[in-house]
């Protein structure tokens, strides 16, 4: 196994665990987040990519500026989410829920964010693939100079 192989697979091992995490926490409604996670190879490894939104997610979207309508009419639909009382419309709905986040930032951010992405990719789990890459780096160079020295001693 190589050293770009060693690192995808701990990639695809770290996908796995983000996207149980994803569930574990209750942030699941579309499937878009998860769909969003890609593993793709480089030369000198490999990367793990995320839609944008994965940010709001781990730390919350602060007060400030009010979020798009459309994405949270989407998410109230697929959340299954009915306002309780009068009859309300869901773009109506939405644009409450905008409103209260621009003002007050989303559950997240008022909690601290989340632990999404820090409980998955902690500094033990770095230095384990640094751990793996590095024995193989390693094992591969001892026997690039034991079979140099080899060579040489068959001269």
């Amino acid at each position: 196994m190589t050293s770009n192989e060693i690192i995808m697979e701990e990639l695809e091992e770290i996908k796995k665990e983000l996207i149980a995490k994803h569930k574990a926490l209750g942030m699941e409604s579309s499937g878009n987040w998860i769909d969003s996670l890609e593993t793709q190879k480089t030369e000198l490894g490999g990367v793990l990519l995320g839609a944008k939104y994965t940010e709001q997610l781990v730390y919350g979207r602060n007060p400030g500026k009010s979020p798009p309508i459309k994405a949270i009419e989407q998410w109230i639909f697929q959340k299954g989410i009915r306002a309780t009382g009068e009859m309300i419309s869901l773009s109506s709905l939405a644009f409450l829920i905008a409103r209260s986040i621009a003002k007050n930032g989303t559950k997240y951010y008022q909690k601290g964010g989340t632990d999404l992405v820090d409980s998955v990719i902690t500094p033990q789990r770095i230095q384990k693939i640094l751990d793996r890459v590095s024995v193989f780096n390693t094992s591969l160079f001892v026997g690039e100079v034991t079979q140099t020295l080899k060579a040489l001693g068959q001269e």
